[in-house]
């Protein structure tokens, strides 16, 4: 078999580059084998990345095992939780790029055969996706696997808990004292927080686009089971590259329909609407919200869990994980079984058998919480190119709403006016300049929509951004409003008192203006100066793309 790496490795020009792999500590037969990358986001800051050393360590066996010579290399990762409602914020959607960017560099210069990503948070794993799909050799991923859900009180608890907890105490609804015993044990140890948050959710993807072995998505960090599946995914590699299967062979138009219609099932994050574009326009796939739509209206929302429920995704993965939610949707045919995965078999392949050990956890399919799934794209005149929300998060009476703009130019003057209680019931918060280059980098805010939720309010305001929101966000919570306000997006003209109106079930988000007050606003209307000059985000800022088409680098 040839490999790539005999250009770095073979013929007598070579000897200078093996007497540099000999220096690490490589012997002849090692470095005669396939070379594989093994991509570890590990660093001391991430909670679900501080035990990524010891997955990058039993996949590196996984590879021994099966005759491949790994090389072991790291790469950036953002904890989006310790990076919220500050600056901090504005680099996480950035690091995306930079961490697809850093991937490519490593794995181009030094020649690698095939790739094992070893992602958890947020933004790594379509990161590392986008990395994937761009140098398109064989490549598996196997994340650090969720946190288990804290307990406090006899409850189970997550890190929403938390920020939920601080609405409550600026209500009066809870003392300091419970709100400390709660910071004290939602966040018990390592993994990817509990609920279906971004982090999660991607990682469920992965299996869903056929990139990861089942139980990706839900095998918990701290069990043993863990461990034992990254070595399978380092065997798994190694026949990847016998049989020369690539990203752009799984990773096709029907694996994105695949993945989809798990994440509508599920009741993902709204980030997936950012991140499963940016992965397709690495191959040139077409990808656009109206895509995201479709798959809403036909798939189900079968499963509720934190923030849509105390359920977590430990009880997920005991429910029978992403196998049986996808062998639910194969029922009715909503799922495409035919495509190749990293397993070597079809999805369809992979599912049989599959059974939903809980129905409470995984609604039947025939029982579905709805019949839409969880997410919902939104037009109108304030959203020509879409909004996105979590409609399987927004509370039943919260799904049609009418209220005053209450307009804030920040995310952090939004909350000034949150926590000061002066917003009311009824109130439509708008938070503007936060989108990828008006933020700039598209901050995430779960502390404003936390902070209505803890205070009570989620049963009666709404909350909408062209910035975006965590997965852990609930309630009327509706961002990636395109275009933006620093791109002349009708959101920029929107003053206190201004009738907004929000359709979810009829997928409508409109200004209730005139077209000759909204063309008149905008003649007085220039966009503010860049907040950002200097450094990484400055560049991101002229570079980046609207939401509405995955906040993507525009490199052609």
């Amino acid at each position: 078999m040839k490999l790539r790496s005999d250009e770095a490795k073979k013929g007598l020009s070579k000897a200078p580059h093996r007497s540099l792999l000999k220096a690490v500590g490589l012997t002849d037969e090692e470095i005669n084998r396939p070379l594989i990358g093994v991509v570890n986001s590990a660093n001391e800051v991430v909670p679900g990345h501080i035990h990524l050393d010891k997955i990058a360590e039993a996949v590196k066996t996984g590879v021994r095992i099966a005759g491949g010579t790994p090389l072991e290399f790291s790469t950036i990762g953002i904890c989006d939780g310790i990076a919220m409602n500050h600056p901090g914020m504005k680099y996480s959607l950035a690091s995306r790029e930079v961490i697809a960017d850093s991937i490519e560099l490593m794995v181009e210069a030094h020649r690698f055969d095939a790739l094992v990503m070893v992602p958890n948070c947020d933004k790594i794993v379509p990161g590392m996706l986008m990395a994937a799909m761009r140098i398109n050799i064989p490549t598996i991923f196997v994340s650090g696997g969720p946190m288990l859900a804290g307990r406090c009180r006899g409850k189970e608890i997550d890190l929403i808990s938390v920020f939920e907890a601080v609405g409550a105490v600026e209500a009066g609804k809870m003392d300091e004292k419970e709100l400390s015993a709660i910071e004290d044990y939602a966040c018990p140890g390592c993994g990817s927080c509990a609920g279906m948050f971004t982090a999660n959710t991607m990682n469920c993807l992965t299996e869903a686009l056929g990139m990861a072995l089942p139980g990706n998505g839900t095998i918990p960090a701290v069990y043993a089971q863990r461990v034992r599946l990254a070595k399978k995914a380092g065997m798994q590699v190694m026949e990847l590259l016998k049989g020369d299967i690539r990203p752009r062979k799984i990773m096709t138009p029907k694996a994105f329909e695949n993945a989809l219609a798990v994440d509508m099932a599920l009741g993902g994050s709204t980030n997936t609407v950012l991140h499963l574009p940016a992965v397709a326009h690495e191959a040139g796939i077409g990808f656009d919200l109206d895509l995201v739509d479709r798959a809403s209206d036909r798939t189900p929302n079968l499963c509720k869990i934190s923030p849509a429920s105390p359920v977590h995704i430990q009880n997920l993965d005991e429910a029978g994980g992403i196998p049986a939610v996808m062998a639910e949707l194969a029922k009715v045919n909503l799922i495409n079984t035919d495509v190749p995965t990293v397993t070597g078999r079809t999805l369809g392949e992979n599912i049989k058998g599959v059974e939903n050990l809980n129905p409470k956890v995984i609604r039947p399919i025939t029982e579905p919480y709805s019949e839409t799934g969880g997410l919902a794209i939104l037009r109108g005149d304030l959203a020509p190119d879409g909004a996105v929300v979590k409609q399987s998060a927004v509370l039943p009476e919260m799904l049609k709403h009418s209220g005053p703009a209450r307009v804030f130019d920040s995310e952090e003057k939004a909350v000034e006016a949150i926590m000061g209680g002066k917003i009311n019931k009824g109130d439509v918060v708008v938070i503007r300049y936060e989108g990828p280059k008006g933020g700039p980098g598209m901050r995430e805010m779960l502390t404003p929509t936390s902070a209505i939720a803890g205070m009570g309010l989620d049963a009666t305001a709404a909350l909408i951004t062209d910035g975006r929101f965590s997965g852990g966000s609930r309630g009327a919570a509706i961002g990636h409003v395109s275009p933006e306000a620093q791109e002349g997006g009708t959101i920029a003209i929107v003053k206190d008192g201004d009738i907004i109106e929000i359709d979810i079930p009829g997928r409508k988000l409109s200004l209730k203006l005139s077209e000759e007050e909204i063309s008149r606003r905008f003649k007085g209307w220039a966009p503010p100066q860049p907040k950002v000059n200097k450094g990484y985000l400055a560049l991101y800022a002229r570079l980046v793309s609207s939401a509405s088409k995955g906040a993507v680098i525009e490199r052609s």
